[in-house]
């Protein structure tokens, strides 16, 4: 590259071209046969609906600083790249496309042509995010990428199914599931949403016209046969009586024991339903006491909250109607308007018995923002109770850890999870996914014809031949006929086998052999356990042995004020904008193309219009991402302000002007050696490979225990505060007018400069890709040994040895604390002036003397004149105390005597107050008791620091005036 540089660094012109040269160099490529040790990443598969949010970017820049410190340590580095088919979301998507377009339900596509529908769409729109992350500079083997239903990833979900369903980790159950009467499908766990409601409160609902009324607890009354008298029931879901089979009481209330084996009459159906006292109702948000007891189970068995062997009648059709077990009066009404039909039905026949606010927390579904229906429905599910134990085992066995998680406050996490594990439900009653591998056998002889009604006729196969011939087998001799299980899996069953998956399981593959298990799996704490535990639990199972050694966990961003973020708020923030930057009016029309209501959307409006008065300026994604990582250790949640990003793109500029700096210094015909002894060194040659040395170490062990903020927070330190505010800055009058006594000194800072930015640059490059190849091409190569064509596969720094001098960072530390008080003194003057340091001590006197250039040139002085304590200052300096031998004097500019004096008096006088004020919490009644002893330690330790200030501020001077 040419050695011209811009004035200014450009984000857009830095990083436009290198990553598509990057990837066409192969440079992410890993190869599966190379005898280097492996490391391996699997990028969570995004969602083929989603485009890039800050979350993604915060993974990708997480997991890009890992693979790219890795891939330059020497190992063979694989990052694999993936999108997940996303069930529901996707089909969502495509469902609102077909009925914007051609106002067409799925349902009058039918189910091949949908889902024909739903794979055009994907190939057309789908993988966006993809393309979104080579901009974040991600360097991911795009070679091997894949998608969840792809063939080699169908192929594996069909094998695990068949796999678990042999070893009896895999049945089909009826029980109580989230059901969505607006997807009809059951949901998971992660799907449900939960809104606090903490009394009577209206809230829209998809499909009403009217906003649904929620946290109330509403009564009625069964009267009791003959006329006996009624029993008084308590519901939040008074449309669920419709279903009502028995009313079960606590048998130790003695307003109801009593009518134990008697019967109330349904006041809709008129059916008698028998009183039972052998069980307790559960929670009134599941009705009214829609149950049916078991009556050979054991009484004792029941417990508050718990549903053994109770059977739930379904009041409601799959998209939320009255079916027929409500009664003709209310069939086919929605279960919300039937909720006020019922209460009025009530009214009049004297039954209703008031209402009163009710503290609930409801289910609403995150797809379609449906209040979730619970619903008895047959579904596969997975056993999970032995699985749970291997995987919990595997990081708390303290004599065979097989996982490491980090940060280890979510070990707890996971031992409880795992440790009070539930069976996991798979079946989604979609069209887009991977269809259940089950076949049900209807047998000619069979009395009941129903889809599924014999929970034994179902054949579990790899594809519809296997199915006949295991049924042929099993029915020898019937004659049958074969469907297959319409309903599709959970998605998370295929991500959860995606680092098997991706590496070609269950095929006995080079990948898998090479790179399972995999190193690290990075990603949000908020899928621990749906997605975190289930891999660990498939690839145990499956795999034989931990799908990753190590699980990095980062925190949840929010707002610069702590918020989550919402399109609703205004301050969702898009890393594409963050990158490229938009003005206050892009951000507006980003809104405006949403589908907020025109409340929310004056609210977003307002909310972006105090958060981006400006916009957003064009940070670049090298800002982007070292912003990111730093922010990695604010515990669980990351507050990002979009400033600090604007501040290390300014930085950036602080970067490029140091190479701008180096290539004027440097000359066109410089060529480094290829090795630096610093024995010969100058001081300041010296000392800056020594903290250099010290920060490559520190970085490598920040990059270790996944402590990346604190890796960033030292390559910055060191650019910024010690490559470029000290040594660069100290380094100038070696240049200055090619002055012949320089000639030795100038030739080695060029060598040590050279040395500098070629290891910081290969040090912050995991963090900043972009700039850093960019400017590290601009770095002349060493004559001896020829260089790698890219920095990213240059070997990341390491310590070397004989850099290391204690001595000379002691000495600079004292040089600093002195131009550090002298900068003090001469305020925000530009002006030169001339200096006096007073030493107390001889060794003192003979550092500052012997470093008077490097004290003149950072603090700006004209003259220094170093003295001791048998010599005197002329009047007119103001003077500040470094340390308790070393004190400094600038000469006053447009300043009396009398104000220095004054300014000397206001200092003493801070110094007396902070005094005061330690001593009077210190003397305070029980603080020896009450305050921890590291505490008092600390307190006393300040309190002597402080009056030993004191005690040198007042005499300051008085040694020398005497003489």
């Amino acid at each position: 590259m040419s050695r011209q540089m811009a004035k200014q660094y450009s984000p857009t012109a830095v990083e436009k071209s290198w990553y598509e040269w990057w990837e066409k160099s192969k440079y992410f490529v890993a190869d599966s046969s190379s005898s280097k040790p492996p490391f391996v990443i699997v990028l969570p598969p995004p969602n083929v609906t989603g485009a890039l949010h800050i979350g993604h970017a915060l993974t990708a820049a997480i997991e890009d600083t890992m693979i790219r410190w890795r891939r330059m340590s020497g190992y063979n580095a694989l990052w694999v790249p993936g999108m997940d088919h996303a069930g529901i979301a996707t089909q969502v998507v495509v469902e609102k496309k077909i009925m914007r377009e051609r106002k067409l339900t799925r349902h009058d596509l039918g189910r091949e042509k949908f889902v024909s529908e739903v794979w055009e769409w994907k190939d057309k729109y789908g993988g966006t995010i993809l393309q979104q992350l080579r901009r974040l500079g991600a360097s991911l083997d795009w070679t091997r990428e894949c998608f969840t239903m792809d063939d080699q990833r169908s192929k594996a979900v069909t094998e695990a199914f068949v796999m678990l369903y042999k070893q009896g980790l895999i049945y089909r159950d009826l029980r109580l599931v989230n059901w969505d009467c607006v997807l009809r499908t059951a949901i998971s766990d992660i799907e449900v949403d939960y809104i606090d409601v903490k009394e009577r409160t209206l809230l829209k609902v998809p499909g009403y016209d009217k906003p649904v009324e929620f946290g109330v607890l509403t009564k009625f009354a069964y009267p009791l046969e003959g006329n006996l008298g009624e029993i008084i029931v308590a519901t939040t879901r008074i449309e669920t009586m419709l279903g009502d089979t028995a009313i079960a009481v606590h048998p130790d209330d003695q307003r109801y024991s009593q009518f134990h084996g008697k019967c109330v009459i349904h006041p809709f159906s008129g059916r008698k339903l028998p009183i039972v006292c052998d069980a307790i109702l559960v929670d009134p948000a599941f009705g009214t006491g829609a149950v049916k007891i078991t009556p050979a189970h054991d009484p004792n068995d029941f417990e508050v909250g718990k549903r053994h062997n109770l059977e739930f009648i379904n009041v409601f059709t799959d998209d939320g109607k009255i079916n027929s077990n409500g009664g003709s009066e209310f069939l086919g009404m929605p279960r919300f308007k039937a909720r006020e039909a019922i209460a009025e039905a009530l009214q009049k026949k004297g039954l209703y018995r008031g209402s009163e606010n009710n503290e609930m927390r409801l289910g609403v579904c995150s797809r379609s923002n449906d209040v979730i229906e619970p619903m008895i429905k047959p579904q596969w599910y997975v056993s999970c109770g032995d699985m749970a134990k291997e995987g919990l085992n595997a990081a708390v066995d303290e004599e065979n850890i097989k996982l490491e998680i980090v940060p280890k406050q979510y070990l707890a996490d996971w031992k409880r999870w795992l440790e009070n594990i539930r069976d996991w439900c798979i079946s989604r009653q979609l069209w887009w996914g991977h269809q259940i591998p089950a076949w049900y056998v209807t047998l000619e002889d069979d009395q009941l014809k129903e889809f599924g009604v014999y929970n034994d006729h179902w054949v579990v196969a790899r594809n519809e031949e296997e199915a006949q011939a295991e049924a042929s087998q099993r029915y020898s001799g019937k004659k049958f006929h074969l469907i297959r299980d319409p309903d599709v899996l959970d998605t998370w069953f295929s991500s959860g086998l995606f680092p098997l998956s991706v590496l070609g399981w269950p095929d006995d593959t080079k990948d898998l052999k090479t790179f399972y298990p995999t190193s690290v799996l990075e990603t949000g704490h908020d899928i621990l356990f749906f997605w975190v535990a289930r891999m660990v639990m498939l690839g145990m199972k499956l795999g034989g042995d931990v799908p990753f050694r190590q699980i990095y966990l980062h925190p949840m961003i929010r707002d610069a004020h702590g918020r989550k973020m919402s399109k609703s708020l205004g301050n969702v923030i898009d890393p594409i904008e963050v990158i490229n930057g938009i003005s206050l009016e892009g951000l507006h029309k980003r809104l405006e193309g949403g589908n907020l209501d025109p409340k929310e959307l004056a609210v977003a409006i307002e909310g972006q219009k105090k958060d981006f008065p400006n916009g957003i300026e064009e940070c670049g994604a090298d800002a982007l991402r070292f912003a990111l990582v730093s922010y990695t250790a604010q515990s669980d949640k990351i507050n990002l302000d979009i400033q600090r990003v604007v501040g290390y793109r300014q930085w950036c500029n602080k970067l490029w002007n140091a190479i701008r700096f180096a290539m004027s210094k440097l000359g066109d015909d410089y060529i480094p050696p290829a090795n630096l002894g610093p024995d010969v060194l100058p001081f300041s040659c010296q000392w800056i490979l020594s903290v250099l040395n010290k920060i490559i170490t520190k970085t490598i062990k920040s990059l270790e225990s996944f402590e990346f903020s604190h890796a960033t927070t030292a390559v910055y330190s060191w650019w910024q505060y010690q490559l470029c505010d000290v040594f660069i800055e100290v380094i100038k009058p070696y240049f200055a007018g090619n002055d012949p006594k320089f000639a030795s000194e100038r030739r080695h800072a060029q060598d040590t400069l050279w040395f500098c930015l070629d290891n910081g640059l290969r040090l912050l490059h995991p963090f900043m890709p972009f700039v850093t190849e960019e400017l590290w091409q601009r770095l002349p190569s060493p004559k001896e040994c020829k260089r790698a064509d890219s920095i990213m596969i240059c070997p990341y720094p390491s310590p070397t040895e004989g850099w290391n001098n204690e001595t000379v960072e002691n000495d600079m530390d004292l040089v600093e604390s002195t131009v550090k008080s002298l900068r003090s003194l001469a305020k925000e003057s530009r002006d030169r002036r001339p200096a006096f340091v007073l030493c107390l001590t001889r060794a003192v006197e003979e550092i500052i003397s012997s470093r008077q250039l490097e004290i003149v040139t950072l603090a700006n002085l004209s003259s220094l004149t170093v003295i001791n304590e048998n010599d005197a200052v002329p009047s007119g300096y103001a003077n500040t105390v470094v340390n308790e031998t070393l004190s400094v004097y600038l000469e006053l500019q447009g300043t009396s005597s009398a104000e220095a004096e004054q300014g000397k008096m206001k200092k003493i006088e801070e110094l007396k107050k902070q005094i005061e004020k330690l001593e009077k919490i210190m003397s305070a009644p029980g603080y020896e008791e009450k305050v921890l002893p590291q505490v008092r330690a600390k307190n006393q330790e300040k309190l002597d620091s402080l009056k030993e200030r004191l005690l040198l501020e007042e005499t300051a001077g008085l040694t020398i005036a005497s003489k």
